[in-house]
């Protein structure tokens, strides 16, 4: 892939997929983190593991194979990361991803990756990345930072009380702009900073205003209350 090349943005499902790690070391150990947070099930190549890896494989969370790389360590493998010391082994590792259709991270050499893993903020259901195209982790690191102290708690509790209205909506007959609409108008209001601080006769009003016509409101948002501040 040519460092100039567009990338795609996508967000993979990785339940019981299987991703294979070839390394050991501190790198192979963050990119084992973010697979097991995103249910992925994870292999895990290379003769020695950190502590926490070895934890890991003790507690049965990663499967780890004790050896030397080898290409059939990423037969049927959804998607493959390399993460060694070794140049030779680095290659390896990619020839036999590439050789095998397996979507393969190279973390030495980032315009050879089929994909780059971005910094990641999670809040609840709420998730934001941030890419440089593999070109500068530490300005996507940088701007995580940023965002981690700008988004707060409230923006996954704003997410869950759109979601469920949503899902209510979405068994009434009303046409994609009119929920859209609805939505916009909801948005606009201050309905962060309200839930943020704690300001529910004000949540509440609002969405009593805008959906009460269309849904029994008063329940779904008892039930976001108590589950914000049970």
């Amino acid at each position: 892939m040519s460092a100039q090349a567009a990338l795609y943005p996508v967000n993979l499902d990785l339940r019981d997929r299987l991703c294979v790690v070839i390394g050991g070391g501190v790198v192979a150990e963050r990119k084992v983190a973010g697979l097991l947070a995103a249910g992925a099930t994870v292999r895990v190549v290379s003769p020695e593991l950190t502590t926490r890896l070895q934890q890991l494989a003790k507690n049965g969370r990663i499967t780890w194979l004790a050896q030397a790389f080898a290409p059939e360590d990423v037969a049927e493998a959804f998607l493959v990361f390399a993460a060694t010391s070794s140049a030779e082994v680095q290659q390896a590792v990619h020839s036999a991803a590439r050789q095998m259709d397996c979507l393969v991270n190279r973390a030495d050499a980032p315009d050879l990756c089929d994909f780059h893993v971005p910094a990641v903020l999670r809040r609840g259901d709420l998730l934001l990345t941030v890419s440089t195209s593999g070109t500068s982790p530490a300005l996507a690191a940088a701007l995580k930072t940023r965002l981690e102290q700008e988004i707060g708690d409230e923006y996954a509790a704003t997410a869950r009380l759109l979601a469920v209205l949503r899902a209510r909506l979405l068994e009434l007959p009303l046409s994609g702009s009119e929920k859209k609409m609805l939505f916009q108008k909801l948005l606009d209001s201050d309905i962060v900073q309200w839930i943020r601080d704690d300001r529910r006769e004000l949540v509440n009003a609002h969405v009593q205003e805008l959906f009460g016509h269309l849904l029994p409101v008063g329940h779904l948002l008892d039930a976001f209350w108590t589950d914000r501040n049970p």
